[in-house]
């Protein structure tokens, strides 16, 4: 199973939402740079000085990430030329393109792409040089307050005093005048490098650093030649006929009365209990012990936990009338994590080290406030349920819970389809609970426990979550998307917040680790990514419907009925099909509902107690082999009793048996140059 790098996390702030062109993915801008965004990186601050201006080594311009945050700021430069009185936000180089945010008196829309894009073509051809320049923070504060550029002059004064501004222009002769924006960087030599392969893709809405001021966000893509861009837009046209959001259509919906709140329909509800089911099975094996916390509670223990000082702005409250002792307002929270609510149920009782380690899951329902323009389907929600679990431990059992989990997650990643998988390891961020001994303590715990457990991954500086570092697992689905999904996360913090403890071996109270981990993540999100994976075509076992019944002539309505009772005792999800239609009709009209299994009845079958199989994507002359390679899906002329049989084995939770491998012996994946399992 192959690991690369992260692209998307839950609790880390800043995610980049594409456009429905690219299929609904989810992703953070993750390349560490961009033009003074603090939520994506910092940016470099310093004095001003003409003399220290430089330009960029060439060999950075074989970095598709610069070249791409080159085609940003060409971008921007184009927009203020043709809209001057537009105002800079952000504009980050992103995994696949780039992005920027602006702040215009007009809005945007596609019918503007045109002219931005040939006036981004006459800047490459003006070939102009990156330059770069440190300026003192009251000059780049006047200077930015000067031009009209609040955003900017605004986010000059919320840097760190001890970081570097710097200053890219492009355009001017002799080191002054042209475009100029406040920017980390690194960029390349000159504009000309940025080529004309690239592309606008979108227009939408975006917050400034997550607040209530609305901004326009600009989407682009740029490659480095022309086929690799024609090849990428080949995948946004698979990407769009995979959005879940089409796909889903029947199975669930949402509505401006619930925003950011699915409301599950039969079909939509048979996956989601599908995938919940199969993990408490799972989790079942593994010893975990199933509980489930309050939605609301009071503020005081999100106080003490530190997450009303990080989450508040995210959290949704409840006041209650005159419910104090003064006559005041109690404050309720809906919970926007579970963790505290594990560490109380913990707390029950006296908890000795002989039982440790103590595994907890719940599928807890959160509630997060997210803003209403990077609300997107399933991928991004303001109500999703987690398969969230805790577990709590001693120092000394970190790396067996480790190498447990990475084996645990693996076979359920295969069992769903993916087995190309990538690690980051993110540490400390610069908002954290705990001091840095707690936190070196924790870094090097879950350092030795990845190693000792066969990982190899690649750093993701600075983000993990406030109380611990963190492992992020990433999925890459079958369009070569990433999405992060599973976290394992060592904290030492709050377990000493919330005063856990169990009684050592000495008979002394001690604090326990805890082992905060997910592996779908958001089930809601995790179904999205699951549809657009297999377009729809979902395997038997996760399939609203499983099996159709059809019926060639109503002679055969009594026997279909029959057939139907005996799949339904057998597990199976059925439908019957007696309508009054051809069977060519009734065929072609499932199987663009993409239903895996089609059972024929006429009077012959009737007659002979047999069923006529017709799987999705398995032609007559097949042999029974789909299109996926994998063989023995039996269709044609059947018994009934043979038919059912074997798709009440195919169509059973699985049971990752036959994937349940140890973590250090699988191969890595040399072609993609990522670390494995």
């Amino acid at each position: 199973m192959a690991f690369l790098s992260s692209t998307a996390t839950e609790e880390t702030a800043v995610e980049v939402v594409a456009d429905s062109m690219a299929g609904g993915i989810v992703r953070r801008a993750d390349s560490g740079m961009d033009s003074g965004s603090s939520g994506l990186s910092s940016v470099e601050e310093s004095k001003h000085d003409a003399s220290q201006a430089v330009t960029l080594e060439p060999a950075l311009e074989q970095d598709l990430s610069v070249l791409r945050h080159d085609c940003a700021h060409v971008m921007a430069e184009a927009v203020q030329s043709l809209y001057p009185s537009t105002k800079l936000a952000f504009g980050p180089a992103t995994e696949d393109g780039f992005y920027y945010d602006f702040d215009a008196v007009e809005p945007f829309s596609p019918d503007c792409f045109a002219a931005i894009e040939e006036k981004m073509r006459e800047i490459v051809a003006r070939d102009s040089a990156f330059v770069r320049e440190e300026w003192d923070r009251a000059t780049a504060h006047e200077y930015f307050s000067a031009q009209g550029e609040h955003l900017k002059a605004e986010h000059v004064l919320s840097l760190p005093t001890d970081e570097a501004i710097t200053i890219y222009r492009q355009g001017g002769e002799d080191d002054a005048g042209g475009w100029l924006d406040l920017c980390r960087g690194p960029h390349g030599a000159r504009t000309g490098s940025v080529g004309t392969a690239f592309k606008l893709l979108s227009v939408s809405e975006s917050l400034w650093k997550g607040g209530a001021k609305k901004l326009q966000r600009l989407r682009g893509t740029c490659w480095r030649d022309a086929s690799e861009l024609e090849q990428y837009l080949e995948r946004l046209e698979r990407a769009r006929a995979s959005d879940h959001r089409r796909l889903g259509q029947g199975l669930y919906h949402f509505q401006e009365e619930a925003a950011g709140s699915a409301f599950w329909h039969e079909g939509g509800f048979a996956i989601y209990r599908a995938c919940e089911s199969y993990i408490r099975a799972r989790l079942a094996e593994e010893d975990y012990r199933e509980v489930r916390t309050p939605q609301m509670i009071d503020r005081s223990l999100w106080e003490k936990s530190g997450h009303w000082q990080k989450f508040r702005e995210q959290m949704y409250t409840i006041a209650e009338e005159d419910s104090t002792a003064d006559g005041g307002k109690r404050v309720f929270a809906l919970k926007p994590m579970n963790c505290p609510g594990h560490v109380q149920i913990f707390k029950q009782g006296l908890v000795s080290y002989r039982d440790l380690p103590l595994r907890l899951s719940e599928f807890g329902l959160v509630h997060r406030n997210e803003p209403s323009g990077a609300l997107q389907g399933l991928m991004r929600a303001r109500a999703f349920t987690q398969d969230d679990g805790h577990i709590f431990c001693r120092e000394d059992q970190i790396i067996d819970e480790t190498r447990r989990f990475c084996v645990l997650l693996q076979s359920i990643y295969r069992d769903f389809g993916f087995r190309d998988v990538s690690v980051k390891f993110s540490d400390r961020p610069r908002e954290r609970a705990g001091d840095d001994a707690l936190w070196d303590k924790a870094e090097s715990a879950l350092r030795e426990a990845s190693e000792a457990a066969g990982l190899r991954y690649s750093l993701n500086s600075g983000e993990g979550a406030f109380y611990g570092p963190k492992l992020e697992f990433v999925l890459r689905d079958c369009l070569g998307r990433d999405w992060q999904c599973g976290t394992w996360q060592v904290d030492f913090v709050l377990p000493r917040r919330l005063d856990a403890s169990y009684i050592d071996e000495r008979g002394e109270k001690c604090c326990p680790v805890l082992l905060h981990r997910a592996i779908l993540g958001s089930l809601e999100r995790f179904i999205g990514i699951v549809m657009e994976h297999y377009v729809g075509a979902l395997p038997l076992w996760l399939a609203p419907v499983q099996v159709v019944i059809a019926t060639v002539t109503n002679k055969s309505d009594s026997y279909a009925a029959e057939c139907a009772r005996c799949f339904r005792a057998a597990g199976l999800r059925v439908s019957v099909d007696c309508r009054a239609e051809k069977i060519g009709y009734k065929v072609r009209e499932h199987s663009v509902r993409k239903v895996p299994v089609i059972a024929v009845v006429g009077e012959k079958e009737a007659s002979s107690r047999m069923v006529s199989l017709r799987r999705f994507g398995i032609e007559k002359d097949d042999g029974g082999q789909a299109p996926d390679g994998l063989p023995n899906k039996l269709s044609g002329l059947l018994p009934l009793s043979e038919a059912l049989e074997a798709l009440r084995i195919e169509g059973a939770l699985p049971t990752g048996a036959m994937d349940a491998v140890d973590s250090t012996t699988c191969a890595p994946n040399t072609n993609r140059g990522g670390v494995s399992l």
